[in-house]
């Protein structure tokens, strides 16, 4: 049993401001976009992978390809829902589980272009095995290690990641899943200070039953700031074989069938003092840096899936036939086709500008990465339904089944159940877009947050107002003056419209973002759905940038090819009409609307909708461990591992 705490919105809040990272050495193309500056001299010229390193990747990548075609029977793996160990100690072998451990502690040490590269080609054929590899090194012990581990930690613990331990990092619970300050999980220090005592569970552990070692997040004892208490989250690096880590229930899901994942339970668990990973109270910290990398991996992985996507639909289009002619030369599959062509190029040009800028010492990614993983995952979405539609039936039936009646197994069915989840791991879309306003509105909190915060002293307003009077009336005016601003070179004229385009629509989407702030106040943090429509024009507006710098760096090295010149133009035009339909929902929608439909709907005013069913979920049922929403639920009995 461990304490459920329930955590205000102010509590919630506070630990999450403290947790954010605040000091960065150069600007963020995304966070100027929001501030109504288009600065194209930090997207053009596109970050082109060194091409030694791009040579080593392709080493690589040819054993790796060769290695999967052999040995990774995927249809197999989705069915028995098991990644079989050979596979695992193979993939360990050629150094797949250790490309992102430095070279000095045994693994390939590769740059975060050639390990996304490796991750899309495994994604592109088995998604299950794909995550075994991302969440050991993307979220896993390797990540924060390198980033936050001492010298003597990582001389322990990264030559056994790099031979074969599997990671996995624990943050998820029952009751806390993207608001940490319900974290029940806890960590209190030995009578004689050389152990933490660990207590509690977490949920959705991917890797965590397989796991050798895991990055835990705990609640340490809270401390006294100012006069107030304020609550404590600190990791740990937790050996799974330690008595008392129990591992009591395998997740079961729609897709990622054969990933480890499950409930890990702590108790009373005996962990070094050595194994506190950085700064007692600086977990949260270190989960949110952890997942600013970590999430590139995603939208690299979504790219390999809509690669996979577009080459099924291409073939199939190609070859089957109605009404006299391939399906492809019908006008209503033809722009599917063109869609997904587009889109899978922008995709990459996002993920690859995010990637690239990690590289850079000092570099403020956070909007990139939460804008890649956004864009990547919900494009990626709409082309593996778009697959699933031009391959009709075919589409919806297994490819055992198609393999068994003599048809070419297509593993669309496959990819369009694997790939959901890239919408809700590492962040809901609808949290991303959240994340994403808190960052946009950032430069506006500091320089104002005070004049709306109700705890704010009077000096502390005072001087907020100040430093607003002296800022804004210059940057709110230039918002409305002719747009300027250097044109960069290189870039094909038919595709200058488009970034004359993002230049203009940056400063309107600036000036809606403060009128917004203005006219709504502190309201605005719940206005979810408003917010949300601006965060989907500024994903518009950097993947348009990104897709056309990314257009004129291939066809300055590839002259004659024109063809990213036409992939960029189409997607930019599609780009173009949502960035201006959300535009027109953020002054005209139904939002009160909706507002007041779902209070409708959550007390039960339409329950007369939901007659004539078989009732799944009984409202006298409980919802969660057996007891009501919003009561203490006991921890749940063991259940026996699958």
């Amino acid at each position: 049993m461990t304490e459920s705490p329930t955590s205000t919105r102010d509590e919630a809040r506070e630990l999450a401001e403290d947790s954010r990272e605040t000091e960065w050495q150069s600007p963020s193309f995304a966070s100027e976009l929001f501030l109504g500056r288009f600065q194209p001299d930090l997207i053009h010229e596109f970050p082109e992978q060194d091409p030694q390193d791009r040579a080593e990747g392709d080493a690589f990548l040819a054993k790796l390809e060769q290695f999967l075609k052999e040995n990774v029977d995927a249809e197999a793996i989705d069915r028995e829902e098991q990644v079989p160990p050979e596979v695992i100690r193979g993939l360990v072998d050629l150094g797949a589980f250790s490309m992102k451990i430095p070279k000095e502690y045994g693994g390939l040490g590769f740059s975060q272009l050639n390990y996304n590269r490796a991750v899309a080609l495994v994604a592109s054929h088995c998604a299950s095995t794909a995550v075994w590899i991302s969440a050991h090194q993307s979220i896993g012990v390797p990540q924060p290690l390198r980033i936050f581990g001492t010298d003597e930690q990582k001389t322990r613990f990264l030559p056994r990641l790099a031979s074969g331990a599997i990671s996995g990092f624990a943050l998820t619970e029952p009751e806390a899943g993207s608001d940490p300050a319900n974290m029940a999980t806890t960590a209190v220090p030995s009578e004689d200070g050389k152990e933490w005592i660990l207590n509690g569970e977490k949920l959705w552990c991917t890797n965590g039953l397989d796991a050798d070692l895991l990055i835990v997040m705990a609640r340490t004892p809270s401390k006294m700031v100012k006069g107030r208490e304020r609550k404590q989250i600190s990791a740990f690096i937790v050996e799974t074989d330690d008595p008392g880590v129990k591992k009591p229930h395998r997740c079961h899901f729609l897709g990622i069938r054969a990933i480890s994942n499950g409930l890990i339970r702590f108790e009373n668990v005996r962990v070094p003092a050595e194994n506190l990973l950085g700064e007692e109270g600086r977990g949260l910290k270190i989960a949110l840096v952890t997942l600013n990398t970590g999430r590139l991996t995603l939208p690299a992985a979504c790219t390999g899936t809509a690669r996979q996507c577009l080459q099924i639909s291409r073939r199939w289009a190609n070859e089957r036939a109605q009404w006299g002619a391939p399906i492809g030369k019908h006008e209503s599959v033809g722009s599917m086709l063109a869609w997904m062509a587009s889109h899978t190029f922008a995709m990459q040009a996002v993920s690859d500008y995010a990637s690239g800028l990690s590289v850079k010492p000092g570099a403020d990614i956070r909007l990139e990465a939460a804008m890649a993983k956004l864009f990547n995952s919900e494009t990626c979405s709409r082309i593996a339904d778009m697959a699933l539609q031009i391959r009709a039936g075919r589409g919806y039936e297994s490819e055992k089944s198609l393999g068994d009646r003599g048809e070419i197994p297509w593993p669309v069915e496959r990819i369009f159940r694997d790939q959901r989840i890239n919408t809700i791991v590492e962040g809901t879309s609808e949290i991303q877009r959240l994340f994403i306003a808190r960052e946009a509105l950032d430069p506006h909190l500091q320089k104002a947050g005070a004049l709306i915060a109700p705890k704010s002293s009077t000096s502390e307003k005072m001087q907020s107002l100040g430093t607003a009077m002296k800022w804004y009336p210059g940057w709110y005016l230039s918002l409305w003056s002719p747009a300027q601003g250097s044109t960069p070179a290189g870039i094909p004229s038919s595709l200058m419209p488009h970034l004359r385009f993002v230049r203009r629509n940056a400063r309107k989407l600036a000036r809606s973002l403060f009128h917004s702030m203005v006219t709504i106040g502190p309201a605005l943090e719940r206005r979810q759905v408003l917010l949300g429509r601006y965060v989907d024009i500024g994903c518009d507006l950097l993947a348009i940038s990104a897709a056309v710098s990314r257009a004129a760096s291939r066809t300055k090295s590839e002259p004659a090819n024109h063809t990213p010149i036409e992939l960029a133009d189409h997607f930019s035009r599609a780009a173009r009409r949502r960035v201006n339909a959300s535009f027109r929902a953020a002054r005209s929608n139904d939002d009160r609307t909706s507002k007041k439909i779902a209070r409708n709907v959550l007390g039960g005013q339409y329950g007369w909708l939901e007659e004539g069913i078989v009732r799944s979920c009984p409202e006298d049922a409980p919802t969660t461990n057996g007891a009501p929403p919003g009561e203490d639920r006991p921890a749940p009995e063991p259940i026996a591992s699958s």
